[in-house]
This record gives structure tokens, sequence and C-alpha cells, in this order.
């Protein structure tokens, strides 16, 4: 749910090169509202284009130390936060919750970019492309020139069929039909780590999830805490579960 008075952030996700500033300047141009003040920060990592000029309140973020330096800036309604598209997303937006909640925002929408081209020719990178989209509201279809039908529709049935709840969207020419439809806060996305109001898991001593009304016996300890996002969660190694290739490599 939307809170009043915070600022909305848009998180941008999508591989470096796959279109995210040009689709952006976009949506900004057609798809706020009167009234609404946009900013744009972008990772400090990714090169300059000719896109940045279009895009208002323009600057930059950094990731020094696995942190977020940066800062929201105070009078903007609506933000949007590009990640570095050659590091692991999951990665950036597990230190961008807590730098969100330090600034004071809220996520409104996270848009994912795929780069069709990219993502048809390197099939290893399913699974960094599908991290992304558990994270998204709404993914856009970009750089789909020469891209195989067959393939479209493959990638799109293997979503389908995992009953991902995110809109799926084509890009053309560097826009999309329906801005305000990209741009609307209706939560989609299968992960809640950016959820106002946090789902909680229930074990008892032994470690075993039970149901919040289930009785224990005597007065067994029950411990509560927040659900883990699958792709936060860390073996005993200290390593991510679930882990994903290096995009940079494909790059």
């Amino acid at each position: 749910m939307i809170s009043s008075g915070k600022p909305l952030v848009y998180l941008i996700l999508g591989a470096a090169g796959s279109g995210r500033r040009e689709v952006l300047a976009d949506l900004i141009e057609a798809g706020l509202e009167e009234g609404d003040r946009a900013a744009v920060l972008l990772s400090g990592a990714e090169d300059a284009n000719e896109f940045d000029a279009k895009l208002p309140r323009f600057a930059r973020w950094a990731w020094r130390d696995d942190r977020i330096e940066g800062i929201l800036p105070g009078d903007a309604t609506r933000i949007f936060f590009i990640t570095d598209g050659r590091r692991n997303p999951v990665e950036q937006l597990d230190v961008f919750k807590g730098w969100l909640e330090a600034q004071g925002g809220q996520v409104a929408r996270t848009i994912c970019l795929v780069n069709c081209q990219l993502a048809e020719k390197n099939p290893p990178l399913l699974a960094w492309f599908e991290a992304c989209v558990h994270f998204s509201d709404i993914v856009l279809l970009n750089k789909r020139e020469g891209v195989e039908n067959k393939w479209l529709s493959g990638f799109l049935t293997y979503f389908k069929k995992r009953f991902y709840p995110c809109l799926f969207e084509l890009v053309k020419d560097g826009r999309v039909h329906n801005p305000a439809l990209v741009l609307d806060t209706q939560a989609r996305r299968m992960s809640h780590v950016f959820d106002e109001e946090q789902d909680w898991v229930f074990t008892d001593a032994t470690g075993e999830e039970i149901d919040e009304q289930e009785e224990t016996e005597g007065e067994e300890e029950v411990e509560a805490k927040p659900e883990e996002d699958p792709y936060f969660a860390r073996d005993a190694a200290g390593r991510r579960v679930k882990r994903l290739p290096d995009i940079a490599k494909f790059l």
C-alpha cells in the first residue's frame, strides 16, 4: 500500500545497454500527472548517453563498499532510480531496501527492461532476468529487432507457467503503448520485500514453521520474523542460495 507524504521511487532494473534511459524519457514525458516533480538517479557506473540530457533533475548515485551513496531530492514527488546494469541486481536491491527506508522514500513500482536480443543470444542469462522479474511489477520487452517470435513466445510462456503476477509489455522505438499503465502504483510483483506491510513467519523451538494460530505445547517459545525473500536467502557459508550469472561477462 502506498503511503501519502512519502516520495514515490520507481526502481528501473535491466542490463546495461537495454535502453532504460530512452524508455524512461518517454515515460516521464507522457506518463506523469500535472504537478508531478520528477528526478532521476542513475548509477555512476553507467556510461553517459544521448538521453541523459532529456531526463529531469538528473544526478548519479555511487556504489562504494557495498553501500549506496546518494540522496533523494527533497522536493521531488516521483524519483526514478536506475540500477547498475553490470552488477548483480539482488545485491543492489538488498542494500537499496535499507537505503530507501533511511531516505524516507517508498517504492512505487519496479520496472524491468529486458534486452531481448541479449537474452535470446545467451540462454544462461535467463536466471539473471528471472531474478529481475521476481522483483518487478511490470516487464518491458525492448530491443526485439531480429529476435525470433518463437523465442519471445517461449520467454513469456516460461513466466506464465510459473504464475508471475507482473505485467509484460512491448517497447517499440523506445516507447510503450500506455505510459500511465507502466507508472501506475498497483503492486504486481512476486516479491514482498518492498511492501509497507510485511508477512511474518512463525517457527517453534525446533525451527519448524507453524501457523500463526497454531497452538504449541506448554510454554514452548515461538519466534516471529519477517518472511525472507528467496533471493535474499543465504546458506551456512553466507553465500546466496540463488546464484546468478555475472551479467558483465555477457555485455
